[in-house]
């Protein structure tokens, strides 16, 4: 598990408030099976009693969504996705009925509707740090507990924590927040004492029990069926054991060697003598560590797998055990369901496997009966396999940045869009480094995003101002019925695209009549409230998503982001209500999509020299430093020296100040529409054949350095590109021109 540090204090000094970031995140539209991308790193089954007759699998992954699998004697379809965490799913359990619990790298607990399309019915923000397991009483189902990587164990009751908030301004599903203002809800807390001291400060809405104890980190929970045992296990390689109903410590218990990851608990506490508070066994089956348990409901026989990529049951009685089978990846977790185990791994695919929960010794007659090894797989074949879609293990931002070339666990090679969502080509398993050498464009545009494969597919950050960094001419993106020098911001347009339903179905209502003072809006105000609303509107309708940007409906990608309000969260762009605000989006967001507003930027032009070649007879054109944007084409400086060279009086026209001569200011090479324009005569219509050169780069390496290297310059490329990759020098850029040489 990766852990992401967090900032320290700076000691009182003043920082800017960084702005939040957006986040897409893309799914290849060939997933029509709606598959993980990532691990799965938990499981459980929903029993056909509960759920109409219709059993179901629930799965959580590291691509940061659960699933809810719906299957039959031969086969698995997904029937919900329930997307809301913003990072891995670390563990899931059925609580109640139908309530489905998750906790994730993104510090929080969420609740959802089981049985329903996906809905996420609570977030609570308690934990400081990512929360890594669950334990669910199986009896009172009510009782949950949730620890992390903080040391922190909570004891909530879910019923409680359903009941709506009675904080007057809660909006949202969030409970509460471990934020810079500290928690709006009081605490329970536990001492080092065991005495529990209830804090005076009024509390608003529910507040779970905390099990203080813990120094370092907790990676494993278990519970009694009836909610009256808590055990818990981490880095600290010691079982606490607590009473969830108070939150006090009852022991602690010695024995383990490493982190304990796992933990599985009957009704008595068996194997460990808690009276005594001893170990009574140990039981050395695995080769490497073990990640994974789960007992048959006698507790006789215990089923294990872990890092060894073996599943195995164990007869606690006789302490014999057998392989059941082996996998490809180490084992996460385990789900009983009927006679049969699902098992799941690093890998994004679960599968069923027969396990004779109900008759495990048939498996060890099996077994003894066809091998001689018990260490021979007593199963080949799964019964069922939900299939996943394999992760992205590599990428590169090519240097066009719109396109990203990636690999996956596979092998598998793809070219993405990114301002577009999707795969514009399947190479299949080919060399990455070759394709990539392939790809390459000499083309120099600003980086404007940043990418990772964090949740098994390409996640795509925005962050201003440095996102809106980056242009290119419409032409160059095809845009059509736009003007010639006509500059498109890929981010305000990527930007449009993501929220292009959402502008689709935005209500846009008046604003309030009633201000928080409670005075009342004049009439004059109302009708300027109500015609900013429309211009707004009209604004935004009359400002259409350009090809290159529109996303696909198909396989939409999801954005993660903050707004003003609670915490992070993560929606489908095709599941935006139109009611979102700036509550829910960073405001810097909704200033570029609805007023093309960007934040001032830096380096968008680009400051250089123009001169004649040594030697030659054409004339000077300007004396001074030139500056023109970075995206400009070479074809339009050389426009800009033919026109200097027929004008009348070309040196007259060069208006440079001894300022500029000697180092100030650079003046811009173009004004109005891109040319400099002049009536001319007819005689001087004849223009000729120019052509810009730069010196390169590689002269510095030639035999004879005092031998300057001049390149002609292509007439598509930008004066970014030639800083890039002819110039190479940190030095103003340096272009020279000639007549074009006869061939």
């Amino acid at each position: 598990m990766h852990r992401v540090g967090s900032a320290g204090s700076n000691g009182g000094s003043v920082r800017t408030r960084k702005e939040k970031k957006l986040t897409y995140v893309l799914n290849d539209a060939n997933d029509t099976k709606l598959q993980h991308c990532a691990g799965i790193n938990c499981l459980d089954v929903l029993k056909s009693s509960v759920s109409n007759d219709q059993s179901y699998l629930f799965t959580g992954s590291r691509d940061g969504t659960l699933k809810r699998w719906a299957f039959d004697e031969d086969a698995t379809f997904c029937s919900a996705t329930f997307e809301s965490h913003v990072d891995w799913v670390n563990d899931a359990a059925l609580a109640g009925e139908s309530t489905l619990v998750s906790c994730s790298s993104d510090t929080t607990v969420k609740t959802w509707d089981g049985l329903s399309d996906g809905v996420c019915t609570r977030t609570l923000r308690q934990h400081s740090d990512y929360v890594t397991c669950l334990a669910v009483a199986a009896k009172n189902n009510n009782v949950v507990a949730s620890g992390g990587l903080g040391g922190e164990v909570f004891i909530w009751d879910i019923e409680a924590a359903l009941s709506p908030v009675t904080k007057p301004n809660d909006a949202n599903e969030d409970s509460s927040s471990n934020g810079a203002n500290g928690p709006v809800t009081s605490l329970r807390t536990v001492g080092s004492s065991n005495n529990i001291s209830v804090q005076s400060s009024p509390s608003h809405g529910y507040t779970p029990t905390i099990a203080k104890g813990h120094k370092e980190s907790v990676y494993a929970l278990a519970m009694n069926d009836t909610g009256t045992m808590l055990v818990s296990g981490g880095t600290e390689k010691v079982l606490r054991v607590w009473d969830p109903r108070t939150g006090s410590k009852s022991m602690k218990l010695r024995g383990h060697t490493d982190n304990v990851r796992v933990l599985l608990l009957d009704s008595t506490g068996r194997l460990w003598d808690l009276g005594q508070q001893r170990c009574l066994h140990t039981y050395a089956v695995h080769t490497d560590s073990v990640w994974a348990l789960a007992c048959n409901p006698s507790f006789s026989h215990v089923y294990s797998g872990g890092r060894d990529q073996c599943l195995y049951l164990t007869d606690l009685a006789t302490r014999e055990s057998v392989l059941l089978c082996t996998k490809e990846h180490p084992i996460q977790q385990l789900a009983l369901q009927d006679n049969s185990i699902w098992v799941a791994t690093t890998d994004s695919s679960v599968e069923r496997w027969p396990a004779e929960v109900q008759s495990p010794k048939t498996v060890f007659q099996r077994v003894w009966l066809t091998f001689t090894c018990l260490q021979a797989p007593a199963y080949k074949e799964p019964s069922i396999t939900v299939p996943g879609t394999h992760p992205i293990v590599q990428h590169e931002i090519l240097n066009n940045k719109r396109q990203i070339l990636t690999k996956d666990a596979a092998g598998s090679v793809k070219l993405w869009d990114i301002t577009r969502g999707v795969v514009v080509e399947d190479y299949g398993k080919i060399s990455f480094e070759e394709k990539k050498e392939e790809l390459f464009e000499m083309v120099s545009i600003p980086s404007w995003f940043t990418v990772d494969t964090r949740l098994g597919c390409l996640s795509v950050h925005l962050e201003t101002p440095q996102c809106f960094s980056a242009e290119m001419y419409s032409a160059d993106l095809k845009v059509s019925g736009r003007p010639e020098d006509d500059k498109i911001n890929l981010a305000r347009e990527t930007l449009k695209g993501l929220l292009g339903h959402w502008l689709a179905k935005k209500k846009h209502k008046p604003k309030p009549q009633v201000l928080a003072s409670g005075d009342t809006l004049s009439v004059k105000d109302t009708k300027k409230n109500l015609s900013a609303s429309k211009t707004e509107e009209s604004s935004a309708a009359s400002d259409p998503v350009y090809p290159p940007f529109e996303f696909s409906s198909v396989s939409p990608p999801s954005i993660i982001t903050e707004g003003s309000q609670g915490g992070p969260w993560r929606k489908k762009i095709t599941e935006f209500t139109g009611t979102e605000d700036e509550k829910d989006f960073p405001l810097w967001c909704l200033d570029a999509v609805l007023n093309n507003r960007l934040p001032p930027r830096e380096n968008t032009k680009l400051s250089f020299f123009l001169h004649p070649c040594e030697g030659s007879s054409v004339q000077v054109v300007t004396l001074g430093k030139l500056s023109a944007p970075r995206i400009l084409r070479v074809h339009k400086v050389t426009n800009y020296v033919v026109e200097k060279m027929v004008l009348d009086n070309p040196l007259d026209s060069l208006a440079i100040d001894a300022a500029s001569v000697s180092g100030g200011q650079p003046q811009p090479l173009f004004s109005g529409n891109g040319l400099l324009q002049s009536g001319l005569k007819p005689w001087q219509k004849l223009r000729p054949s120019i052509e810009i050169l730069c010196n390169s780069q590689a002269s510095q390496t030639s035999r004879d350095p005092t031998i300057a290297l001049f390149l002609v310059l292509s007439p598509d490329m930008s004066l970014a590109t030639v800083r890039a990759y002819v110039w190479k020098k940190p030095e103003d850029l340096i272009l020279n021109y000639r007549v074009a040489i006869a061939r």
